[in-house]
């Protein structure tokens, strides 16, 4: 992943919400970074996982927006790749209000100790789940107290309500392809 060098000044919220960026990227504290993505796999995850979460809007009262911009704090803003939020919150350009489920898909450069901080960051904003997915391992992960754990049953799900992703049925779908 790459990150703006170091010898070139920072630049401000403005600046970095007002440039189109090849693919979108995060903004932390004045530096702008890239993100790791683009890859079939992580792509193909990313639209079943938006298509699930669409199809059962009526069942689940939430829905899914693909890299949808959140903004942490006055000067970070992250970009998850799937954002799972209630049915019948306001609309915001950019979400100042926490999604339900952040979803991390990653990408073969990504290592566990980015998406950990990455992690802690999300529920630090109130993310009350954080799921990610590993399509290289076949693996998903959901925070629990301790930190991310290897989600064993290979089901997601949220407390309280109907939402329920099989793990193994996404990865039986991704290999069809």
């Amino acid at each position: 992943m790459a990150t703006q060098p170091i010898a070139e000044p920072l630049i401000s919220v403005e600046e970095y919400l007002r440039t189109v960026y090849e693919s979108d990227c995060e903004y932390n504290e004045g530096v702008v970074e890239e993100r790791n993505l683009g890859e079939f796999e992580h792509s193909l995850l990313q639209g079943m996982l938006v298509t699930i979460f669409m199809n059962q809007i009526s069942q689940w009262g939430v829905f899914a927006l693909p890299e949808q911009r959140v903004q942490l704090r006055p000067r970070r803003f992250i970009v998850p790749d799937v954002a799972v939020l209630r049915m019948g919150l306001p609309r915001e350009r950019i979400l100042t209000r926490p999604p339900l489920i952040a979803i991390e898909i990653m990408s073969p450069e990504d290592r566990m100790k980015k998406v950990t901080a990455q992690s802690l960051e999300y529920r630090a904003f109130g993310v009350e789940h954080i799921w990610v997915i590993d399509p290289q391992k076949r693996v998903a992960y959901r925070w629990a107290e301790s930190g991310l754990e290897l989600e064993a049953s290979g089901e997601l799900t949220v407390p309280g309500t109907a939402i329920l992703v099989r793990v193994d049925e996404l990865f039986a779908r991704l290999d069809q392809f």
